[in-house]
């Protein structure tokens, strides 16, 4: 280790350390490749996060405990490769971390973990100000657009791009990260939210709860509170629909199949979900419809009906 790198470790110990005391390590936190989200950063945006990132600490699992701290960032570079193209057809760039910690009995398993190339996989968590459509141009924080992810619109890959970082967080040992060059779990948001992050944001924290539970700030519970409450009123009303489909779907048997028994009906439309019941509905009908409407039980064929008036009543 020089002596310029011991010098950035230093800025961030509270007491000065040797070369001896600490173990170095390089980390590629995220690129502007496209991750499996569907989202990539810009590279404009890797810089803007070089700096952000000097001095974050690095956790496992992105665990909010202390204890769980297990490195620090004390120095940033964005890498470029210009024999290398992303999926959007860019140079392809990253941004890579040194990183420290104490050599020390405690870190031991960590280090080695770290050398036989166990721990390696990491993600970060950050904040940016814009996300924006590929395709259309549009910032989907604020006004969205009809266009997703994955798909094609006019040989154009439909992705999102991550644009004007507001702050870094921390950085994190993941299993499975969301790029696969580096791997990464974002949390961006708009400005006018104050820094909150999205709905799907908190949901997401959910898949990787772990026995400590889920961390959520006030404003972020009382969001999932009025998230559950309307998805609770969409509930009462989609009942009310299913209940009005399986009512007209039980009246059409009693005409388009009198053999079957109500309880028959009843259980049939129980099984059915919604579309399959709006499709059992349409059928139906089209069956209701060739005996609907009843005609005299003595009326004479078609034509002949109509050539004499009211004659289908007379004995």
């Amino acid at each position: 280790m020089c002596h310029d790198e011991l010098a950035l470790i230093n800025m961030y110990s509270k007491k000065a350390l040797c070369a001896d005391e600490v173990y170095t390590f390089s980390v590629v936190l995220c690129d502007n490749e496209i991750d499996r989200d569907g989202e990539r950063f810009s590279t404009q945006a890797l810089k803007t996060l070089a700096e952000l990132f000097k001095g974050k600490t690095g956790i496992s699992d992105h665990s909010m405990k202390a204890s769980d701290q297990v490195a620090r960032i004390y120095d940033t570079e964005v890498e470029t490769f210009p024999d290398m193209k992303t999926r959007a057809g860019e140079v392809y760039s990253r941004l890579k971390a040194k990183a420290y910690t104490p050599r020390n009995e405690g870190n031991a398993s960590f280090i080695a973990d770290i050398e036989a190339g166990i721990k390696k996989e990491v993600s970060v968590g950050c904040a940016a100000g814009r996300k924006i459509c590929s395709v259309c141009g549009a910032d989907v924080h604020l006004t969205g657009c009809a266009h997703k992810n994955g798909r094609t619109y006019s040989g154009k890959l439909c992705h999102t791009i991550l644009c004007d970082p507001t702050d870094a967080y921390e950085w994190s040992f993941v299993a499975v990260p969301a790029q696969p060059a580096a791997g990464v779990i974002k949390s961006f948001t708009k400005k006018e939210n104050r820094g909150e992050n999205s709905m799907q944001e908190i949901l997401k924290r959910f898949e990787g709860a772990t026995d400590e539970g889920v961390l959520l700030s006030k404003a972020e519970a009382a969001r999932l509170l009025a998230h559950l409450d309307s998805l609770g009123a969409l509930a009462d009303d989609g009942i009310e629909y299913r209940n009005e489909l399986v009512k007209n779907a039980l009246c059409l048997c009693a005409t388009a199949l009198p053999s079957l028994s109500r309880e028959s009906a009843d259980e049939i439309c129980k099984k059915l979900r919604v579309g399959e019941l709006r499709e059992f509905t349409a059928a139906l009908e089209k069956e209701a419809s060739r005996t609907l409407p009843c005609s005299a039980q003595l009326a004479l064929p078609g034509s002949a009906a109509k050539t004499i008036s009211n004659t289908e009543f007379k004995i």
